[in-house]
């Protein structure tokens, strides 16, 4: 593994520190993070809570872009922008991973213990901030279909896709969707690369936690962006047909990301102990629905 650890004890980013310690990693790292990342994948089955959380989603966005085509020109850019909000969707997989790391043997409700994060307002803060991202990602992806096309909307599914893939308008439509949207998938990547599996590892405020993950792309320009590139072709192949390879590439990069943070950052040196899972034991009928709820038997 080509892993090297940063050797100053202290990271220095505009002046501050931010006291993570960040490492030099190489490409292999990343093959190294996706085989884990798919090694929690069989281990925990996730596919059905992602089957669960974002299907549902997509497919109210597409119901309502096939009868009523007011949202057919967003459906692309909706679905590519999942990239801005997905280091925020993934913490319930960061954690799953965090507890098989510690070799427990997590169940699905498990993702939920991300509410006892040591920084879970910091983790909400920045979440609203990358929600903020897509939203301004969305809005300028109107704004740039309502430049090229104007206001009138497409009749239909294949009269969009003629207008999009058959017309200079919508050739230039494809390249500055894209270059804009790249802009914004570089940023996103750039403040969260590292920011979410942190602040679920440690105390962490949402400012360091956004130093980090600038330090970590800093530091490891070629594997931050060949990870960037392997993020977007997963999704994408994922998208094909009609999202349904998501429910495998999803939890496979929420997984891969864990890892990819353990590679990155330096682990505490005096990490706070955890108490070991309880056994769950026998479910009654007259527990039911707290039943529904294992962690808030714990103590």
């Amino acid at each position: 593994m080509s892993t090297t650890v940063f050797a100053r004890p202290k990271l220095q980013l505009f002046g501050v520190a931010t006291g993570y310690v960040v490492r030099k990693i190489g490409l292999s790292d990343l093959t190294d993070a996706l085989r884990l990342g798919w090694e929690d994948f069989k281990a925990i089955p996730t596919h059905a809570v992602v089957l669960c959380l974002v299907y549902p989603v997509l497919g109210l966005f597409i119901f309502r872009a096939v009868l009523g085509h007011s949202l057919l020109p967003l459906l692309f850019p909706l679905a590519a922008g999942f990239t801005l909000i997905g280091p925020f969707a993934g913490l319930g997989l960061y954690e799953l991973s965090r507890r098989r790391e510690r070799g427990e043997d997590p169940g699905a409700w498990d993702a939920m213990h991300v509410l006892r994060a040591p920084s879970f307002g910091a983790i909400l803060g920045l979440g609203l901030l990358l929600f903020v991202l897509f939203g301004v990602w969305i809005a300028t992806a109107d704004v740039i279909y309502i430049a090229t096309f104007g206001y009138e909307a497409a009749a239909s599914i294949p009269d969009f896709a003629t207008r999009v893939l058959t017309t200079p308008e919508g050739w230039t439509l494809i390249v500055v969707g894209c270059g804009v949207g790249f802009l914004f998938a570089v940023v996103a990547l750039c403040i969260s690369v590292v920011s979410f599996p942190l602040m679920l590892d440690r105390h962490a405020t949402a400012i360091d936690a956004i130093r980090t993950s600038l330090q970590a792309v800093r530091m490891n320009p070629v594997p931050m962006a060949a990870w960037g590139l392997i993020v977007a072709g997963l999704l994408a192949v994922g998208s094909l047909p009609f999202f349904v390879g998501l429910c495998v590439a999803l939890p496979v990069l929420g997984h891969a990301s864990w890892h990819l943070y353990r590679k990155v950052v330096e682990p505490d040196p005096n990490p706070p102990r955890e108490e070991p899972r309880s056994p769950i034991g026998h479910r009654y009928a007259a527990d039911f629905p707290a039943s529904l709820f294992p962690w808030s038997r714990e103590r």
